[in-house]
């Protein structure tokens, strides 16, 4: 059994984790954290676990580090790296759900997430967990960098035409949508239900925090060619009145010749063998993925406009957050990938 301790349980993506893990067959939950409700229980907090996890909540600082054998951190960033500085030459693993290690450097953090990072020196160590194209990278990772929720759907949605070296990367057009599950637990003016209800927004236009994380995913797979361009992106997030779900329409132009046949053929051969990738006939919708670590893609070539779509649809808290975490740590500790993820989705 894998004995894990979860840091910072009481928001979503958190509380995302123990529904997971409760059921995983090789996991073992020894510790849930909570700075804000030390003494309480799991289900005080989240009352849909009273009778399934009644854990009592400690703090962190009380982690007997012997005893666990991985720390999922699920905390905001900035506050994160604290305890991968705090915690880096322990024994255990760590995933870390935050966005403090998922970039190429201290210089680009600082300049998308205004603070300096703690630990600029572990950046370029840590792998980051997106398994469809980083697979080998985590097998014998000490900490892993978990991707953002809009990453992965559009790294997935792109991936194969990146790769191929078949598009346009200067010019790739993103547009984006997300259940407010996305922006955390705390309640803002712009997540307040009054707001949300009956309304459909953009927001962080030019400037959300995910358009880097994007650029950086998918210039790692033009590495091996020399004359490819940089990856260019204009990403525009929006907020759809809904809990949980991403849904991602891309589109991009093509440097050749290509048609509607060959673009389905390559996303088929390129996701064959991903267990949690389904390359669909029709555009995904975000029901047919809810509560699972499925990511559903479908791409089609647009001859009248000439361009490329691609569209995917995962739920923000699984394979956005907690469940590919789970997928992450099924890879480092060399389990099956799919162990403990292999939920239907729920619809209606």
């Amino acid at each position: 059994m894998i004995r894990i301790a979860i840091i910072g349980a009481t928001g979503y993506t958190g509380s995302e984790l123990v529904r997971i893990l409760i059921h995983h067959p090789d996991a073992d939950i020894i510790t849930i954290t909570s700075e804000t409700h030390t003494g309480k229980t799991f289900s005080t907090i989240h009352p849909q676990f009273l009778g399934i996890c009644d854990q009592i909540l400690t703090s962190a600082d009380d982690l007997d580090d012997e005893a666990v054998d991985l720390v999922f951190l699920a905390l905001p960033h900035r506050v994160s790296m604290e305890y991968v500085k705090k915690w880096q030459h322990k024994r255990f693993k760590i995933i870390d759900l935050s966005g403090d290690y998922r970039l190429s450097s201290a210089d680009v953090y600082e300049e998308w997430y205004k603070t300096v990072h703690l630990t600029p020196e572990l950046i370029h160590e840590v792998p980051y967990g997106l398994p469809e194209l980083h697979r080998k990278d985590l097998v014998s990772a000490k900490i892993i960098a978990n991707p953002g929720c809009y990453p992965t759907a559009t790294a997935l949605a792109l991936a194969p035409l990146v790769a191929s070296n078949c598009v346009d990367t200067r010019s790739i057009i993103i547009d984006a949508k997300s259940g407010v599950t996305g922006a955390g637990v705390k309640s803002t003016s712009t997540t307040h239900f009054s707001n949300v209800q009956d309304n459909f927004m953009a927001y962080a236009l030019k400037s959300h925090r995910h358009t880097i994380e994007i650029e950086e995913t998918l210039s790692k797979l033009q590495h091996s060619n020399s004359l490819a361009s940089p990856v260019i992106v204009q990403f525009t997030p929006h907020l759809l009145p809904v809990d949980r779900g991403i849904l991602v329409t891309c589109y991009a132009t093509p440097n050749d010749s290509i048609t509607d046949k060959s673009v389905q053929d390559m996303y088929e051969s390129f996701y064959r063998d991903e267990p949690f990738v389904r390359v669909r006939k029709t555009p995904p919708q975000i029901k047919q993925v809810r509560g699972t670590n499925l990511c559903d893609v479908f791409a089609t070539y647009d001859e009248r406009t000439n361009r490329i779509i691609v569209m995917s649809a995962i739920d923000n808290l699984v394979k956005g957050a907690a469940g590919q975490a789970v997928q992450n740590m099924n890879i480092a500790f060399g389990l099956a990938e799919t162990t403990g993820l292999q939920h239907i989705p729920l619809q209606p």
